[in-house]
């Protein structure tokens, strides 16, 4: 008969037990470190993503942009964000990371000792692949399909800005906070 941890349901531990690659959405957009600050809220709104992964030029991870800090900071007056970069607003402690291949358990546990409501996901060869989120994982245990982007739209190395991206739907045109 098989262990259940106490308050973990049958199908609890089923999705726990799921790889974080098959929890997360695939495609992430990304911005390099040395992008502008202006440019990256223009990724959050046109992606409608609230997690923004920020690479290095070479594809390594930077660390992870939420929605709320860049808004924050944009709330500043135009003139004191023109030489403001992405690696600016980088925390000074490193962004969680987990593996594809790890457990959705390992995440949720590394999500609660961090306090953090996404994390980095890297294939075993270090390269980004995704972001895995709170809202990820609650969908899955509530049994929501996982959406997944297609692969093909995932950007490619230098992972900068996406000429093209749509504005979001149902936006009338957002001005920057």
């Amino acid at each position: 008969m098989e262990e259940q941890q106490p308050g973990v349901g049958h199908g609890e531990q089923e999705v726990l037990a799921r790889t974080v690659a098959v929890v997360m959405r695939t495609a992430a957009v990304t911005i390099d470190v040395d992008e502008t600050v202006l440019v990256a809220w223009e990724l959050l709104e046109r992606s409608g993503s609230r997690y923004l992964p920020v690479v290095h030029s070479d594809g390594r991870c930077a660390g992870l942009l939420d929605r709320a800090d860049v808004a924050v900071v944009c709330a500043a007056s135009a003139a004191s964000l023109s030489g403001l970069r992405v690696r600016d607003l980088l925390p000074a402690h490193r962004s969680a990371l987990v593996h594809a291949g790890q457990t959705v358990r390992h995440a949720a546990d590394l999500m609660s000792c961090t306090e953090a409501d996404a994390v980095l996901v890297l294939e075993e060869d270090g390269c980004l692949v995704g972001v895995l989120t709170a809202a990820d994982i609650v969908a899955a245990l509530a049994g929501r399909p996982v959406q997944k982007e297609p692969a093909d739209i995932r950007p490619q190395a230098p992972f900068t800005v996406l000429p093209g991206l749509p504005p979001r739907r149902g936006c009338r045109g957002t001005a920057v906070p």
